[in-house]
């Protein structure tokens, strides 16, 4: 079942555009990353599919409910982190989520029940009466999310909500958003930081000048892009050529590289090989000190996709 369903999706500004219609589904249950670089038009499709702006062209179902026709059933299923802090800093954290909670219509028992299950999930239960601007930066992003999780969203939207913290905090916050995701939360989550996408993603859709130009799970765009691994064995022993023959009939192989006491193996499925390579080693008497697979990143996949690097 899909949870978001975009139709050529798309938004000008003028006579620019930003968002080129763009296609794109999320399963529910699924983390679901849209990475790319500032200006790349993520934070114009996160606007839209929030029902925050009108698509210029094309539609989006979110839930089952068009973003055009049913907005308002949109808005009630959804929960937005955006990239700036909306907190009100003169109030405590529980001040602040209890206004929001206010906003989304819940009162009384249900209102406190909710903002002490946001506080323990983000773990920040025993600061809740500090004030938000005696916050860190990283702990007013956890408020941040919060905030977002309070109607039980069926699906959670994040606009690049590690901006801006320490690398501490944003471990916390990836940790985080994996607990909610193990728990059944569908994610939408968008991000100029590689690690952090490749962290929490099962899809990615990589985007840059308001199109997107790849999209599959990390393993799918490695293959689109012919980026291989290399598995490196460093041995005991000397390596004799005649083994190449036999390494070479693994399907997978694309390339083999010996040296004296070390070989080198490119394939697209480093993994998948490496125990049959071994195998072979160890049959022909050659003894494996250590090994080491060097897979391509989404660095990497970016840079062969576009010709440059992620800019800031």
């Amino acid at each position: 079942m899909n949870v978001v369903e975009t139709k050529n999706l798309t938004k000008f500004y003028g006579k620019e555009c930003a968002v080129d219609k763009i296609n794109f589904s999320i399963k529910k249950g699924e983390i679901f990353g849209l990475l790319g670089p500032n200006g790349a038009g993520k934070t114009t499709t996160v606007s839209m599919l929030s029902c925050l702006i009108k698509p210029t062209d094309g539609d989006a179902i979110i839930c089952g409910y068009s973003i055009l026709s049913k907005s308002l059933d949109v808005k009630k299923r959804i929960g937005v982190v955006p990239q700036d802090i909306a907190l009100y800093p003169t109030l405590t954290a529980k001040e602040n989520l209890i206004f929001w909670g206010q906003m989304y219509g819940f009162y009384g028992k249900d209102l406190k029940s909710r903002v002490d299950k946001v506080l323990e999930i983000v773990s920040l239960k025993d600061r809740q009466n500090d004030l938000i601007k005696k916050y860190s930066g990283g702990m007013k992003r956890r408020i941040n999310i919060a905030v977002g999780l309070l109607a039980s969203p069926e699906l959670l939207i994040l606009d690049e909500p590690t901006v801006g913290v320490d690398p501490q905090s944003r471990i916390n916050i990836l940790e985080t958003l994996k607990n909610l995701n193990s728990n059944g939360l569908t994610i939408l989550y968008t991000s100029h930081y590689m690690e952090e996408v490749e962290f929490l993603c099962k899809t990615i859709a990589i985007m840059d000048l308001g199109k997107i130009i790849a999209l599959g799970s990390l393993n799918e765009l490695r293959i689109l892009v012919g980026e291989k691994d290399k598995i490196i064995f460093s041995t005991i022993n000397d390596i004799k050529e005649d083994i190449k023959y036999k390494i070479s009939k693994i399907q997978e192989v694309d390339k083999i590289n010996i040296f004296e006491k070390s070989l080198e193996v490119l394939t697209l499925q480093g993994r998948k090989i490496l125990p049959e390579v071994t195998k072979i080693l160890w049959d022909e008497g050659i003894r494996v000190k250590s090994v080491e697979i060097k897979e391509p990143d989404l660095e990497t996949l970016f840079l062969s996709l576009t010709g440059k690097t992620l800019r800031e």
